[in-house]
């Protein structure tokens, strides 16, 4: 029987998946294996995720709408369906997450002496002390505005904290219109610690919201509040650069990060005792649906409670700090060049060091040997080592040539400060290719040896993000491979000059070689099962969206081959299903770190084929982005990735189970099981005192 691999019912929509990662994340907040606070950081990152999924991508379902330009992918699904499901599951779940937060983390934390005090609960001390702020702190900067004919409802920028005010009475200049607009000034604290002297032992915070909440009378003197309600606008925040218009990319970016503050309404979140005529009259207001309205008990900015989550006063109730390991290589070393010189050296951070990728570049902007240094930058730390040694090394005189994406979302801002601190120290700085990202990971070093250049190379699944490297899992590279170290050469070469696309020996590159090589490996996969030999393919993964790709599984699976997915975020293929997908298991794992790597594993009848890449499998990583697939060769590191992968598929502890009808489900331990924790187990091998490397 012949199936059709176009049928709408085997894919599963991208947003509508992405949606069910955040689900999980926030099913974190529940789990009382974790620490208190990280269940809170959960929460806030619940949030954060919540509040970008709405703003690029709910945006860009409305944009289509508003366009009458719908694409309609291979589910099936049109955008304003796609909506009306969105919005069913962002309402239940917002609701739950004000549940979680209200019924279990906020008492939990009162009991850890960690209170947030409501305005009922403040104490005639505590009040006396909110009134001094706010007159002191908290008026001078509050700007309220009356609505009236010259006074018409003010532009917000994205995601600020506003507060919709009912008035009664006439004020000095005759007029009685009866509502204002209160924007709590963002330069101000969301959320401020009480003095110790006004609370009795604990910790005891207040936001900001209840403080101008308490005092919005004295903004209005002479006049009855009858209400005051806070609300929140999340509008589209993603940028639109045509290519073709854009002569300057750093200037037109400049110009579109001020745009994004005031993108089109595309949600808006009130207080859940906000009167319905004035929920409506806001809706109005922005051009919003009865269906984008969220109405929440608790603060509308809830993200803004990171600061307690990450407070260091509280080790007891945060995950325990971990040490990053170093390689038995790297120990000792003085000359990284000369370890690397001899073999590759093959890092897991969070577990193992972000440190040698750093001190390798440090080591080369102050050696004199080292003529050229290239790199790119998609993500980087405010206060960056890396562009610090680069910067070292241009002012030294070296060249040093910097491919940094501007266009890295949310990343615009910093990256365009850090591009021109490069300009300003002497290297040259290239913005990528018009219209495609640049998401490769890659540092070349040029170094004079004797006679000749040779060459050394780092190359990443992450970016070049201190901070990055201590949260998120990935893999780095550093090898002075000639093949590989040329082809690198190669690539850069690509991205600064112009010419035709050049052969590579190992390295796979999109938007050009990649794609086709990950379908020719499954395809020979495919036909190993086929012939009756053993087939399996690993496959781990942020997101698999690409329908080619999928295709490429689903007739695999048919003929046999067994296919591990590890995909943490979107997954838009549908396992499981009788003669489609019998063969192929998906699984998400959420933990401490963000499992960020991506890691292609073929069988390859006993030959093992191993790439790690900065490529997720979606349309716009493969066709619309300059990514690299990097071959790992050398028996002994393929052990060790494969090692962990296999730690994945154990893993009992933060794993869900993507099921046929697309939900995911948390295995149930049968009794006597033993527990896996992938995480915990790489801890204990590559940070304990028993690492093997």
């Amino acid at each position: 029987m012949t199936v059709d691999l176009a049928d709408s019912r085997l894919y599963i929509h991208r947003e509508l998946s992405q949606l069910q990662f955040n689900v999980r994340v926030l099913d974190q907040a529940l789990d009382e294996r974790t620490p208190l606070l990280e269940r809170l950081r959960f929460l806030l990152l619940f949030s954060r995720n919540m509040d970008e999924f709405f703003e690029i991508r709910v945006a860009g379902l409305k944009g289509q709408i508003a366009l009458d330009h719908e694409i309609i992918g291979p589910d099936g699904i049109a955008p304003k369906r796609a909506l009306a499901m969105i919005s069913e599951i962002a309402h239940r779940q917002i609701e739950r997450q004000y549940a979680i937060l209200n019924e279990r983390i906020l008492p939990e934390l009162a009991q850890q002496g960690i209170r947030i005090v409501r305005r009922s609960q403040w104490t005639p001390k505590q009040k006396q002390w909110v009134q001094r702020h706010f007159r002191q702190e908290v008026a001078p900067l509050v700007t309220p505005i009356g609505l009236d004919p010259t006074h018409p409802f003010p532009r917000l920028v994205n995601k600020s904290l506003n507060f919709i005010v009912q008035l009664d009475g006439v004020d000095a200049f005759g007029r009685n219109s009866g509502l204002a607009v209160v924007p709590a000034p963002r330069v101000l604290p969301r959320l401020i610690q009480m003095p110790a002297e006004v609370c009795e032992g604990g910790d005891n915070y207040v936001l900001l919201s209840s403080i101008i909440h308490a005092h919005v009378e004295e903004l209005f003197p002479g006049m009855d509040v009858l209400g005051c309600y806070q609300f929140r606008l999340t509008r589209n925040a993603d940028l639109t650069l045509d290519p073709e218009d854009v002569e300057d990319l750093a200037l037109a970016l400049r110009g579109e990060l001020y745009s994004r503050r005031f993108g089109d309404a595309v949600r808006l979140e009130v207080a859940d005792n906000c009167p319905k005529v004035l929920a409506d009259h806001l809706l109005k207001q922005f051009g919003l649906a009865e269906s984008e309205l969220y109405e929440v008990n608790g603060p509308v900015n809830l993200a803004r409670l990171f600061l307690i989550a990450s407070h260091a006063n509280y080790p007891r109730l945060q995950y325990p700090p971990i040490t990053p390991a170093l390689p038995k290589a790297l120990r000792h070393a003085d000359d990284l060049f000369q370890v690397i010189g001899k073999h590759d050296v093959l890092l897991l951070h969070p577990y193992e060091s972000f440190a040698p990728v750093v001190d390798l570049l440090r080591q080369a902007s102050c050696d004199p040997q080292v003529l050229t240094i290239k790199q790119t930058l998609y993500r980087t730390n405010a206060k960056s080592e890396i562009v610090d040694a680069l910067v070292d090394a241009a002012r030294s005189g070296k060249e040093v040539t910097a491919v940094v994406e501007l266009r890295a979302r949310y990343e615009e801002e910093s990256n365009l400060s850090l591009a021109e601190r490069l300009q300003q120290a002497g290297a040259v700085v290239i913005y990528g290719v018009v219209g495609i990202k640049t998401h490769a990971k890659m540092m070349l070093i040029q170094r004079r040896e004797g006679d000749k250049l040779v060459r050394y190379a780092h190359l990443g699944t992450g970016n070049y993000h201190s901070g990055n490297a201590r949260l998120y899992a990935d893999y780095s590279l550093l090898t002075s491979d000639v093949a590989l170290c040329e082809d690198v050469h190669k690539l850069f070469s690509e991205l600064t000059g112009m010419g035709t696309v050049l052969h590579m020996k190992k390295l796979l590159h999109a938007p050009f070689t990649l794609k086709p090589r990950l379908l020719e490996m499954i395809a020979a996969e495919t036909v190993h099962a086929a012939a009756g030999r053993s087939a399996q393919i690993i496959l781990k993964l942020n997101a698999l969206t690409d329908p080619g790709v999928i295709r490429a599984l689903y007739q695999a699976s048919i003929a046999g081959v067994q296919i591990e997915l590890i995909v943490r975020g979107i997954c838009s293929l549908r396992p499981g299903v009788e003669g489609v997908s019998e063969n192929i298991r998906v699984r998400s794992i959420i933990g401490r770190f963000l499992e960020h790597n991506r890691v292609y594993w073929f069988a390859n009848d006993g030959e093992p084929r191993l790439y790690l890449s900065s490529a997720d499998l979606m349309e716009r990583s493969l066709d619309r982005r300059v990514e690299v697939a990097f071959p790992i060769d050398g028996r002994k590191l393929q052990q060790r990735i494969h090692h962990a992968l296999e730690l994945c598929l154990a893993d009992n502890v933060g794993t869900y189970h993507l099921q046929a009808d697309g939900d995911y489900q948390r295995p149930v331990p049968v009794a006597g099981e033993p527990v896996h924790d992938m995480q915990a187990e790489l801890m204990a091998l590559l940070c304990g005192t028993g690492a093997v490397h």
